[in-house]
């Protein structure tokens, strides 16, 4: 599996191509998917925007993504969109329309409650587990392990040479992950080396404008299709 990651927490100072609104986000989910994403995941803004978890930012989001595609679609559930848990928990409670997954970060606070109330939705949850906290640890010791739909490994890492012992570490410390699938990426300097140990070790990865602004050989990307195409060529797979 190959997630397209169109924008996260970046906003308009890092280039026109960041796609923000539900329209931009819609346009560059089809041509991602196009390039060979099988998985979408996206940041619902605000108008001025600012990540949100609020359930008109995620409706007009997804309904603007899958008017265009037709594969699973996921949204952020990070603290940054929404600080308070108990206000965060009570936003995602209140969607009206439902994001096929959602990622939550299990070592932010009021995690385990979160997930709780996606599943009792209906909503997939990727555990999101980060390199350099102690999200792996509580995941091993969380109820809700076998019950995710995936966990997605986050290697916070940024610099290339050390990314990929730090993906190693962090793999390990998940251990068997309940069984459930595991998706590794990392960011900005680690993405690519990251992602191509996640492609030898025969784990889903995710590239796009969130985890990195450049293609492998330093130039800036133009879109998030143009990174998709690359891990396409990467892992031998056409859009």
């Amino acid at each position: 599996m190959v997630q397209v990651c169109l924008n996260g927490t970046r906003g308009a100072t890092d280039g026109a191509v960041v796609p923000l609104t539900p329209g931009e986000l819609a346009g560059a989910a089809a041509e991602a998917v196009a390039a060979g994403a099988t998985d979408i995941h996206v940041h619902p803004k605000t108008p001025c925007g600012r990540d949100s978890v609020s359930p008109r930012a995620v409706a007009a989001t997804l309904d603007a993504i899958r008017a265009r595609v037709a594969v699973p679609v996921g949204v952020t559930t990070g603290v940054w969109a929404e600080p308070d848990p108990a206000e965060r928990l009570a936003r995602v409670r209140a969607w009206t329309v439902l994001p096929d997954h959602a990622s939550v970060n299990w070592h932010e606070p009021g995690a385990e409650e979160l997930a709780a109330a996606l599943m009792e939705r209906g909503v997939g949850v990727e555990a999101g587990v980060w390199s350099g906290t102690d999200g792996a640890a509580r995941f091993a010791a969380s109820p809700l392990g076998s019950r995710v739909l995936r966990v997605l490994a986050e290697v916070t890492d940024t610099a290339g040479p050390t990314a990929v012992t730090t993906a190693r570490a962090l793999l390990a410390e998940l251990g068997p992950a309940f069984g459930r699938p595991v998706l590794l990426h990392g960011e900005d300097g680690g993405a690519w080396p990251v992602l191509r140990l996640a492609v030898r070790l025969g784990l889903a990865t995710r590239i796009g404008l969130e985890d990195t602004l450049h293609l492998p050989d330093g130039q800036r990307a133009l879109s998030n299709a143009q990174l998709v195409s690359h891990v396409a060529h990467l892992t031998g797979r056409r859009g």
